[in-house]
Formats: C-alpha cells, structure tokens, sequence
C-alpha cells in the first residue's frame, strides 16, 4: 500500500493512537453501518452471530439506496455511471427454500428444496446468501424461492429448544397465533418440528343421559 501511494503521488496521513475524533468521517460511517445492522437483527430477532451478515448486507443496500448530497447520486450510480438496479432485494431475515441441484443425493420421493433464511446478497457474483436450517451452514445460490410474508425467527428458537430437550408444545404455544372459530382452537402460527392439527375445544355439547 506505501509503494502505491508514492507511485501515485499520494500523502498517507495517520490519525493518533485512541483519538477516533481525528477520523470523523470514517467513524460516522462506521456508526451508520453498525445502526443498521443492529436494526436489521432486532426487526428480524436473529441471534447477535448473524452481525457479519446483517453489516454487509446494510452496507450492500446503503451503496446502492443512500443519495449522496453533494453530487444527488448514489455511491453505486457514482462509480459505475448508472443507476443500480433494485429488483432483486429482499426482505433480510424471510424464509425462502433453496433448491437441492445436485449437492446431495435425492431419493425418488425427497424434498427438491430445503428451508433457509436470507442473509445478504453476494459479493463476488450474483447470488444470494442463505443460512440453510438443515446443514446450519450459510451458502450461495441463485436458485432460491422467497416468502416474504414470513419471517424465519421462530424457527431457529424451535430448532435450538428441540435440541436442548425443551418441550415442543410450549414452543408452539409461546409463537403461534390461535383462533377460536366454531368451537375449534386452530393454530395458525407455524413451527418446524411442531404438531400443526387442530385442538378440539373442550367445552362440547353434551347429549342426554
């Protein structure tokens, strides 16, 4: 970086040691990026470990979103001389199922996808980014359904009870929105690993001795 910047004939001023003042406009942004990310995790209730993904998915869309004042275009529309494309956003954090192409072996009658969250957006090709609930590893791909009209909190809660032994009715009782219609209580939220049939009220009419 210091052969680069004498080629160029470019002065590297350094700021002191624990002196954040000095470097406003880089702390401004970074306290920008940080904001953003905490708000992305909080509206979506993902645990803190996704911040990586929150950071660089809120700096994804503010170099493409935010109007700069001084020239009233985008940091994207700056450097590549076009207005960025914004069709394929998501909503960070919904549910989507990825499609299992080939990276694993499918019987006959398996599931062709697998559910996932949405993390972000790639930055080295155009794909996105998804959290696969089954393999709990993050991956690419271009192949990917979204539902937008939910989110994915509730599954990763379930998923981490189940696995600690916690009971799977109070997981579904403490997510699920219930409806009481006709005398039958039907639960409407969802909840992998959950028993989705209906509960019967218990207040029946009672025929004569």
């Amino acid at each position: 970086m210091t052969k680069l910047c004498e080629d160029f004939g470019i002065f590297q001023e350094f700021s002191s040691p624990r002196t954040p003042q000095q470097n406003g406009i880089a702390e401004r942004k970074n306290r920008t990026l940080i904001e953003a990310g905490r708000t992305l995790l909080s509206d979506t209730s993902l645990p803190e470990y996704f911040w990586a993904e929150a950071v660089n998915t809120a700096c994804h869309v503010i170099n493409r979103a935010s109007i700069t004042k001084s020239h009233k275009k985008t940091p994207y529309e700056i450097m590549k001389g076009r207005k960025p494309n914004l069709s394929y956003f998501r909503i960070f954090g919904c549910k989507c199922y990825i499609l299992n192409n080939g990276k694993s072996y499918l019987t006959k009658f398996a599931a062709k996808s697998q559910d996932g969250i949405f993390v972000g957006y790639s930055t080295n090709s155009k794909a996105y980014r998804i959290f696969n609930l089954t393999t709990q590893v993050v991956e690419e791909s271009v192949h990917v359904v979204f539902d937008e009209t939910r989110l994915i909190n509730c599954e990763l809660s379930c998923r981490s009870n189940e696995s600690t032994g916690i009971s799977k009715g109070m997981d579904k009782l403490s997510i699920a929105e219930a409806s009481r219609e006709d005398g039958v209580l039907k639960n409407e939220g969802y909840c992998p690993g959950g028993v989705q049939d209906t509960i019967e009220d218990e207040e029946k009419p009672r025929g004569s001795a």
